[in-house]
């Protein structure tokens, strides 16, 4: 059977699922979540064929990339994310992180619009996914400059250590300096749209605050972070400083 017909497959099976999903969205979650789950997958095998039938097969560049989405823009409201015109994440809200995509290697067409709508973007970018790599997408900024920010993640880690890095996402925050309770700083001077690289850890918990940059003034207590053996962490600040929805942390696997 042809890409082409396996594609179009995978997108009629995708479609039947969504209406299910829909369906059953207030009358019965579990199986809301159990047809969405089916709708996201045969998207992703949809888009993947995409790629498939436009990139040639390479052995150096066969190995799948994965992508996944976070939320971080504090007063932009739930939106659709469409990779390569495909529907992929539906009805996503400030503060949620999809699970990964395994995706096909090469560029991707991301288009944003306000949930229910597809007319006007409200982000509109191309992403370029090398082959192997893992990447978090974050939408990020105030709803008139927002922006698609894409990092990379290593998530492994050494036999029996944890790992971590630091994203600033609140656009009204200033820079500041991620440390242990009272103690040394960990991240120095992160602004905004800034990631750190991972540092390795000892498995444990911790408490860390967020300082203004170089200063000992505490703009955030980070409590009670369980860093597990054998797992890499992404400490992510969201919200704003002078307003509403608060600061507050994201802890990201990976």
């Amino acid at each position: 059977m042809s890409n082409s017909r396996n594609q179009y497959d995978y997108m009629h099976k995708a479609s039947m699922y969504d209406l299910l999903a829909n369906y059953y969205k207030y009358i019965n979650p579990n199986l809301h979540v159990m047809y969405y789950h089916k709708h996201l997958r045969n998207l992703q095998k949809a888009v993947q064929l995409m790629r498939s039938d436009t990139v040639p097969v390479n052995p150096e560049t066969a190995r799948p990339s994965m992508l996944r989405f976070l939320h971080a823009s504090p007063n932009v409201k739930t939106v659709d994310i469409y990779l390569n015109g495909s529907r992929v994440l539906r009805d996503f809200d400030y503060k949620n992180n999809s699970s990964h995509m395994q995706l096909q290697p090469g560029k991707y067409q991301v288009d944003i619009y306000p949930a229910g709508e597809s007319v006007s973007t409200v982000i509109s970018k191309k992403v370029t996914l090398q082959p192997g790599r893992v990447y978090t997408a974050a939408i990020a900024g105030p709803s008139a400059k927002l922006q698609l920010l894409t990092f990379e993640d290593r998530p492994q880690t050494p036999v029996g250590e944890a790992k971590a890095r630091f994203i600033h996402l609140s656009p009204d925050a200033p820079a500041v300096d991620i440390a242990g309770m009272n103690g040394d700083i960990i991240f120095p001077n992160v602004s905004f749209k800034q990631a750190t690289t991972y540092l390795a850890l000892m498995p444990m918990n911790i408490t860390l605050e967020a300082r203004v940059a170089g200063t000992k003034n505490t703009v955030l207590t980070i409590p009670d972070i369980k860093l597990e053996p054998n797992n890499a962490y992404t400490i992510v600040v969201v919200g704003t400083a002078k307003g509403e929805p608060p600061l507050e942390v994201l802890l990201l696997q990976g």
